[in-house]
């Protein structure tokens, strides 16, 4: 089977190739992603726990869902296609906010992603891909940057950047939405 292949991306988020995932994280060049977070009727986040045998972050918890876009397929499809394959359900996304980070891992990867921030709303429990995901949970927004200043190691690297960045953008825009 062919290596899956990341878009890489300038910092105009403007195509300029595609290589092998692997590499493109070895290298540390700038491709594009994105990062689901679902939410229910409480404003509670869709957390999950990565499963135990990924090749970096096993067991850490991290966002609803996250993923590298493929050739010619939009945000919105790829949210969705990767949500179906890690936790079993699809539902409306939204984009929202996109920037760029970069997170050096112990193995020698490194995550440079242009990512995109995709928002939506769910209330049934996941039916999760167990060679993907370890565990999931609701956990309120509060809770998860309490958490995550108290046990930083539990969490993925881009998730700790992500949460940091979009905690009140994000807080911003669940709230705007529930009193709609």
């Amino acid at each position: 089977m062919e290596e899956e292949k990341v878009i890489l991306v300038n910092e105009q988020d403007e195509q300029i190739g595609l290589m092998p995932k692997m590499e493109a994280h070895e290298k540390a060049l700038l491709h594009r992603a994105f990062s689901v977070f679902i939410f229910n009727h409480k404003n509670e986040l869709m957390l999950q726990q990565r499963a135990l045998d990924k090749y970096h972050s096993p067991g850490l918890w991290t966002n609803t869902c996250c993923s590298h876009q493929r050739d010619g397929e939009s945000n919105i499809e790829a949210g969705k296609r990767r949500l179906q394959e890690e936790m079993g359900f699809v539902t409306e996304l939204k984009e929202s906010i996109s920037f760029i980070y970069k997170a050096p891992f112990d193995n020698g990867l490194t995550e440079h992603e242009y990512d995109h921030i995709l928002l939506g709303k769910y209330e049934g429990e996941p039916i999760i891909n167990e060679n993907e995901v370890a565990h999931w949970k609701w956990m309120p927004l509060e809770d998860v940057r309490t958490d995550i200043k108290l046990n930083p190691q539990e969490y993925t690297a881009w998730f700790k950047v992500i949460f940091e960045k979009f905690y009140e953008h994000i807080n911003v825009t669940t709230n705007e939405s529930n009193s709609k």
